[in-house]
């Protein structure tokens, strides 16, 4: 009886961990799987090369894990996380690379590769930019990962590559900020148009968006009847960028507008203040001298008194 009650009872522990194995293995189906097969670290190293350049990436990265699992101790582990990330990157698993190096990062952080890493984290970012359509979240951390690296290690060949890809980027971002500027001006949003079109010039006014963004905001100052400061921004697209096709636009956009001629005042009268009635006496009414002043001059209330003419 008791028996046949733990033959049971292990039965039931069998079933449980293989559906938690098989669990694991559906949630780990994007990772090469190994099974632990204890070997030395100049095997375990040398067959994860071998393995990386016949383009095996997944399966190299996968032993390169394992380098660093069965040997951390090893002179061979700190190599074999670098190249574990970068065999991640290889095989486009972008935020694995980027886990790995900021494993070795907080781990190594003073090595000679430390560099490097930083290099892989801002690649693995730059290669996840989409479209200016949506959203530019991962364009902001490149850009915050290769500023970083060319900070931190400014003199390294790889902060010459940083620099570029920042230009890039931030040309990336400007891009954006148009996209949403023009989607406002197409809806006559003129305010909010005008307020994306000046963040380029004042946040990236080095980008290839600049010419652009100045002649939208000559268009959205004229809509909204602010013709001074269309014309100042149609000034400084002509003295930076003469030749263009946007200086051109911005020209032909100021003539079309005319200047509005200031509105007529009202001619001013003569304000009296009427002094105090002294007895129930009416107020006497105003004289108007006609050569005081040309044209035609509104006449004063009706007098109920006669005016009297002053005599010498």
């Amino acid at each position: 009886m008791r028996t046949s009650r733990l033959r049971a009872v292990a039965l039931s522990a069998v079933t449980l961990s293989l559906l938690a194995t098989a669990g694991c293995a559906r949630n780990n189906n994007n990772r090469a799987d190994l099974p632990y097969v204890a070997r030395d670290v100049g095997t375990l190293y040398s067959t994860a090369r071998a393995r990386l350049d016949r383009g095996e990436y997944k399966v190299a990265a996968a032993l390169f894990d394992e380098v660093e699992r069965q040997h951390p101790y090893s002179i061979w582990a700190r190599r074999a996380q670098l190249m574990g990330a970068f065999s991640y990157y290889l095989s486009r698993d972008y935020t694995q690379a980027i886990q790995s190096a900021q494993r070795f990062l907080s781990v190594h952080p003073g090595n000679r590769d430390a560099p490097y890493a930083y290099y892989l984290i801002a690649l693995s970012y730059y290669e996840q930019i989409s479209d200016v359509t949506r959203d530019q979240k991962i364009t902001q951390q490149a850009l915050d990962a290769l500023g970083e690296l060319g900070r931190r290690y400014p003199n390294t060949r790889y902060a010459a590559d940083a620099r570029l890809k920042v230009d890039l980027v931030r040309d990336h971002l400007a891009g954006k900020e148009m996209e949403i500027g023009r989607f406002y001006e197409r809806r006559g949003q003129w305010l909010a148009a005008s307020m994306r079109f000046r963040s380029v010039i004042d946040q990236y006014q080095t980008t290839t968006h600049t010419p652009e963004a100045l002649m939208r905001l000559v268009e959205t100052y004229l809509s909204l009847g602010l013709r001074e400061e269309a014309k100042k921004s149609a000034a400084v697209l002509g003295a930076n960028y003469p030749g263009t096709d946007w200086y051109k636009r911005a020209y032909d956009l100021i003539g079309e507008y005319p200047v509005l001629p200031p509105q007529a005042q009202p001619p001013l009268t003569p304000q009296t203040t009427p002094p105090p009635r002294v007895g129930g006496s009416e107020p006497p009414a105003p004289v108007t001298n006609p050569g005081d002043a040309p044209g035609t001059v509104e006449p004063g209330p009706v007098p109920t008194t006669p005016a009297t003419t002053p005599t010498n």
